[in-house]
């Protein structure tokens, strides 16, 4: 039986993160969910915009990540911004809260996508950019638009 294209489509994004900061290496990590969330991550009702990853006790944390309530189970839903729990080995953890103590780098959720029905969200380690390195990406990102305008004329 064929898996379908879908699997790996993005249910939230956070296309900030790139905007401010260099996303160098990328993990995939579960999330600890209750009740309902799942019903609305699968409806695309989740954020990711102010969302950030922290290393506490061994353990690793989403913060500041919105799911709106599903409304048919409004008995049973939790608070939309409640910290969510991080399901990652504990090698990668100890490894990732390294890399942030010692090189000053910070974790920054990039997707959350289903995987064989299971929500699993995209972590990265990532440093921020200073003004002018936005400025030089948004120039670069200008010219090639341009260059893309003049093949496009061309052809």
């Amino acid at each position: 039986m064929a898996k379908s294209a879908a699997k790996d489509r993005p249910l939230a994004t956070n296309r900030k993160a790139s905007h401010e900061f260099f996303l160098l290496d990328r993990l995939e990590a579960g999330l600890v969910l209750q009740g309902p969330e799942i019903k609305s991550i699968r409806a695309g009702q989740m954020s990711l915009q102010e969302a950030y990853v922290r290393l506490e006790g061994g353990e690793a944390w989403l913060l500041n990540a919105h799911v709106a309530p599903y409304n048919p189970a409004s008995r049973e839903n939790s608070d939309a911004r409640r910290p969510r729990k991080l399901l990652l080995h504990r090698k990668e953890i100890g490894r990732l809260a390294d890399q942030v103590r010692q090189r000053g780098f910070t974790i920054v959720p990039t997707r959350v996508y289903l995987k064989d029905g299971r929500a699993k969200l995209e972590i990265a380690l990532a440093r921020g950019k200073k003004q002018y390195d936005k400025r030089q990406a948004m120039a670069a990102r200008d010219s090639r638009r341009e260059l893309d305008r003049i093949r496009r004329r061309k052809d």
